[in-house]
């Protein structure tokens, strides 16, 4: 069953619009260019018609913006399990950042892929499949991602180090805004760090920059030319939330929420308050669904994420592999964007629950249901290894690591895993104690 009948697209009239143009210049006619920019204008003047359509009134009452009544809406729950870090919190932290640095790098260099692109890859290479390793070859191998690492640094002939990608960026991002604003950082403060740190970025994070950049306060900047508010940008970055305050659901959603607020609205909201839960439930339970239903404690109980957590959750036991995942994926959300939050965090509850407690199995599982892929298969390895500790990950996906992060952050370059990890604890230090 479809979750949404969206409109037809409409992105075949930009090439046919350009093609015209381009036609009657090459046959001599005249006011091309005027008649392009007259064109450009009404579409504009379309969207704006478009985007002030009025939004669902009841539907807008269950799903506010502000933390206060998104917790009036929330179910009961948690809210916090350790009032002090466990005697096992370092193996666990660990586990968490190998797990989401490992499957971050499996997925980025085939990020979007489809199934069935993934699949003749991998069928070309005589790569096993779904994998057990890193890709052996990279396409394109000389080009860089995110103008620094080379894709064949995702391989592991190549890796020396964790290659660079955004999601991971972001994860030394929250770190460093603890680290320079405190615990009680605002999202003022968060959106001055932005500026400071972050060179580029994509969809909702791309254009919140750049009204960051023209001078929109951060309390406004998702709401100014932003048709991104409920896709993933956001819960890409829960990590470092949850690790601030493990075993504290309640609190890691509220980091999460100050954060998310710059960029996103409503569902892109939930779902980092919702993973930030999750991964910091993670570090106090045996069971990654455990942690999952925690998360759900922590959005409203009506909300479209919640309620498409719970349909992936009641799936779940006829999900065997990466190809149900897909169709059941297709199936029910044709057309919704290969970024939304909606659908790619569907597959990361998959993922975790295919998988089970076999690591290899829910990275390689997650990575072939395709979508935004290095996300989805970053955010189940963080939530399995704050579960089963560094100690359960194969040792094959981290020891190419050495121990270094990279990174295209501005006044950054290499971070030292074990440095991460020590001042990821000093937060949580600081987070259990009030401080």
């Amino acid at each position: 069953m479809r979750l949404f009948e969206y409109p037809d697209k409409v992105a075949a009239w930009e090439r046919m619009i350009n093609a015209y143009a381009q036609q009657k210049v090459e046959f001599g006619a005249s006011g091309v260019a005027e008649k392009v920019a007259e064109i450009e204008a009404l579409l504009k003047q379309k969207v704006a018609e478009l985007d002030a359509l009025a939004n669902d009134a009841a539907l807008a009452k269950a799903e506010p913006d502000d933390l206060e009544t998104i917790r009036s809406l929330r179910p009961a729950g948690s809210r916090r399990i350790w009032t002090s870090l466990s005697e096992d919190f370092r193996e666990r932290l660990e586990g968490s950042w190998l797990g989401r640095c490992s499957g971050c790098t499996l997925g980025s260099i085939v990020e979007g892929w489809t199934v069935e692109r993934m699949e003749q890859w991998a069928e070309y290479l005589g790569d096993e499949y779904p994998l057990v390793d890193y890709w052996s070859q990279a396409e394109q191998p000389h080009n860089r991602k995110y103008q620094t690492s080379l894709r064949e640094d995702f391989t592991p002939a190549k890796m020396d180090g964790v290659p660079t990608d955004d999601d991971l960026n972001y994860t030394l991002l929250g770190l460093m805004i603890l680290e320079e604003y405190g615990t009680d950082f605002t999202t003022d403060e968060l959106g001055e760090a932005w500026i400071k740190y972050l060179p580029f970025a994509f969809t909702a994070e791309g254009i919140a920059l750049d009204n960051l950049r023209k001078g929109i306060p951060p309390m406004q900047a998702a709401e100014v030319d932003n048709c991104f508010l409920n896709w993933i940008g956001a819960d890409i970055r829960s990590d470092p939330w949850g690790y601030a305050a493990p075993g504290w659901p309640e609190k890691a959603a509220e980091f999460a929420y100050r954060d998310a607020y710059v960029s996103h609205r409503r569902n892109g909201i939930y779902a980092a308050m919702f993973f930030s839960a999750a991964i910091s439930a993670a570090f106090a339970v045996n069971d990654p669904v455990e942690a999952l239903q925690i998360g759900l404690e922590e959005i409203p109980a009506d909300c479209l994420l919640a309620r498409e957590v719970r349909w992936a959750l009641d799936m779940a036991p006829s999900i065997a592999n990466y190809r149900d995942a897909a169709a059941a994926i297709e199936e029910r959300y044709p057309q919704m964007g290969g970024a939304h939050a909606i659908n790619n965090t569907v597959l990361t509850v998959w993922g975790l629950t295919v998988g089970g407690g076999d690591y290899t199995k829910v990275i390689g599982e997650t990575v072939a249901m395709g979508k935004d892929n290095d996300c989805t298969a970053a955010t189940a390895g963080s939530i399995w290894g704050a579960v089963y500790g560094k100690s359960a990950i194969p040792k094959h996906w981290y020891k190419n690591f050495n121990n270094k992060v990279h990174t295209f952050l501005y006044h950054q370059s290499t971070f030292a895993i074990d440095d991460v990890l020590d001042r990821f604890v000093v937060q949580a230090e600081k987070v259990m104690a009030g401080d």
